[in-house]
């Protein structure tokens, strides 16, 4: 691996010592028992064929847990090769009383991994975006209890899911990020627990559809669920029903989510043995809908709430200079997500990235609207196959055609649908998504169309971006085109809504915030910020604007940050500069969300 030599930028925040992002990890699922394990482990690496550390000598120094060993943040930054394995170990200490089990959360760690306690393997993992957690009960012991790691990554050198990382980084092609990237947490919960709940929000009927899903060998005869809801302090419902089955919630006067007004209901669940609560969950909702309807005009659009909605939002990666996938604090993590309110967006396209729980938690909270990507991984694809869609526009069909977009590995297209179906899995609950978005320009697109049918059977509840950009399938929700060396036009109608998902990337270097002095990529190039602006400004007025009484639905711009060598965002890298004035851009993205459709 060739690393680009770069500038040490910094962003304002810092981790706090001695426990980095200690924040709860899984607002929609909150218990009170709980140890959160960030903050320093011993580290070593060593060849992926050697035996693990012994020794005390073995290990090589510290790491900062929660951030991936190549991160300046960790205290390490040293890369991750293919061939090598890294270790992490700490201790801890948890009391234990009979009858509770003590469960082992991960946030994320990239990209396989096994975990022991105690020199007991209790369990492994791969895929480096989800979270995942092992039942720790039986090797747990009264006193010091050692926890070992061990992670292996391939990164772009395989056909995992990898995403933007490669191990020759530069353009649109970052650092890779390796090991633990989210937080790792202990948590107490009794024998027969709720393991998870599966919210589905009805307006059109009033009601709450609550799933509760208990641990696998919990007798579900024996058991009661009691779900109560509230908001804004007041209660509201009140419904108790057997494990077996969802319960139906009535939700009377629904106040609803918008992200003008981001309206959530806190929900408590209880898990009942008669009238004892043996466990008991807090969680939240929002009552919405996500879907589309044809305008007056004959046009698909989408609907929020059965009202017609204008998306425009921004392409975001959620990268640091110092911490690379991990923000430096929940400060850091907030600001981007406030600064794209601040600036009149109404949604964000999270791009080829899964992030913490919290991200979308806050998503709900402040009223921004999600486009979720799924990972793109598969082997390379060739250039010539992604140039022809790019530069002649025909998009080619995907079926059994496995080599020439980089998935001719039977167990690859496997893996995939696994940990797509994961992804939906985990977020299904979040109500500011919006839109799934399997594939990005044919990396590793394969049978689109099928994929559009399983995201439906999955989750029938939000649209599906089926074909981000490029070789479109006819399938899904949405005409999605990317846009960047020429001007913006409107599609042919047809069955679905036209949306530009990527689009603008211009590029404006500020001395001093640039990851790179000699290495810098963007689209569109501007030597001042007043020239930034009145191109930003004529993009939007005369090509977006025109097209929004024409059928577009959506517009997502490329993108909120600089990173690394790709220098077209709206803020540069180290979030210390706003290229162009807040006010400016407000007015102009309002201007387009209010346009009468």
């Amino acid at each position: 691996m060739k690393a680009i030599q770069h500038n040490a930028l910094k962003t304002p925040w810092s981790p706090a010592e001695p426990i980095p992002l200690p924040e709860y990890p899984r607002p929609q699922m909150r218990r009170a028992d709980w140890q959160n394990l960030n903050g320093w482990w011993d580290y070593a690496i060593q060849s992926i064929d050697d035996a693990k550390p012994a020794r005390a000598e073995d290990w090589q120094g510290q790491i900062r847990v929660p951030y991936c060993v190549e991160s300046a943040l960790s205290g390490v930054e040293k890369p991750l090769l293919p061939s090598d394995k890294l270790w992490y170990r700490r201790t801890f200490t948890q009391a234990l009383q009979a009858g509770q089990r003590l469960l082992l959360h991960f946030g994320a760690v990239d990209y396989a991994c096994e975990v022991w306690v105690n020199g007991h393997l209790v369990g492994e993992h791969w895929g480096g975006y989800l979270p995942f957690s092992f039942d720790i009960t039986k090797a747990w012991q009264a006193g010091e209890n050692e926890l070992l790691v061990a992670v292996v990554d391939p990164t772009n050198d395989s056909y995992n899911q990898t995403g933007k990382q490669s191990l020759r980084p530069g353009g649109i092609w970052y650092s890779p990020i390796s090991g633990i990237w989210q937080t790792v947490w202990l948590e107490l919960v009794p024998e027969s627990y709720i393991e998870k709940l599966v919210i589905t929000p009805d307006i059109d009927s009033g009601v709450l559809q609550l799933g509760v899903v208990l641990n696998a060998d919990a007798d579900l005869d024996r058991w009661r669920i009691r779900a109560q809801v509230s908001f804004e302090g007041a209660d509201i419902a009140l419904v108790e029903g057997s494990a077996q089955v969802s319960l139906t919630i009535p939700i009377a006067n629904p106040k609803l989510w918008h992200p003008d007004h981001p309206h959530l209901y806190n929900l408590k669940v209880d898990l009942l043995e008669d009238t004892s609560v043996v466990d008991s969950v807090a969680s939240y909702f929002a009552m919405r809908k996500f879907s589309r309807a044809k305008d007056k005009n004959g046009y698909w659009r989408m609907t929020l709430n059965n009202e017609f909605i204008f998306m425009y939002g921004l392409l975001d990666q959620g990268y640091f200079p110092e911490g690379l996938y991990t923000p430096p604090s929940e400060e850091a993590m907030l600001f981007d997500i406030e600064y794209t309110k601040k600036i009149g967006c109404n949604m964000i396209r999270k791009h080829i990235k899964v992030e913490p729980l919290r991200w979308y938690a806050a998503c709900d909270r402040l009223g921004m609207i999600v486009w979720q990507d799924m990972i793109n991984g598969g082997r390379t694809t060739k250039d010539m196959v992604v140039m022809f869609s790019f530069t002649s526009g025909i998009h080619r069909y995907d079926q059994h055609r496995f080599k020439r977009f980089g998935r001719q590995d039977p167990e690859n297209r496997k893996e995939f649908e696994i940990e797509y179906r994961a992804m939906i899995e985990a977020l299904y609950n979040v109500p500011s998504i919006a839109v799934w978005v399997p594939f990005n320009e044919s990396w590793g697109q394969f049978e689109a169309l099928r994929i559009a049918k399983l995201t439906r059977e999955l989750d029938p509840t939000r649209l599906v971006d089926h074909a981000s950009g490029w070789f479109d399938q006819g399938g899904g929700d949405f005409q999605s085109r990317h846009v960047y060396f020429k001007k913006l036009s409107a599609s042919q109608p047809d069955h679905r809504v036209l949306a530009v998902t990527e689009f603008g990337g211009y590029s404006y270097i500020v001395p001093g915030h640039v990851w790179s002095e000699t290495k810098k990529f963007g689209y569109r190039h501007f030597k001042t910020r007043e020239a930034l602006m009145k191109g930003y400004k004529d993009l939007l007025l005369e090509q977006v604007a025109p097209l929004i009484p024409r059928g577009l639905g959506a517009a997502i711009y490329t993108q909120t940050t600089d990173i690394e060598t790709e220098i077209n965002g709206l803020l540069s890298y180290d979030r210390k500069v706003e290229k162009m004035e807040a006010d400016f851009l407000r007015d102009l993205h309002q201007g387009l969300i209010n346009t009468e459709i």
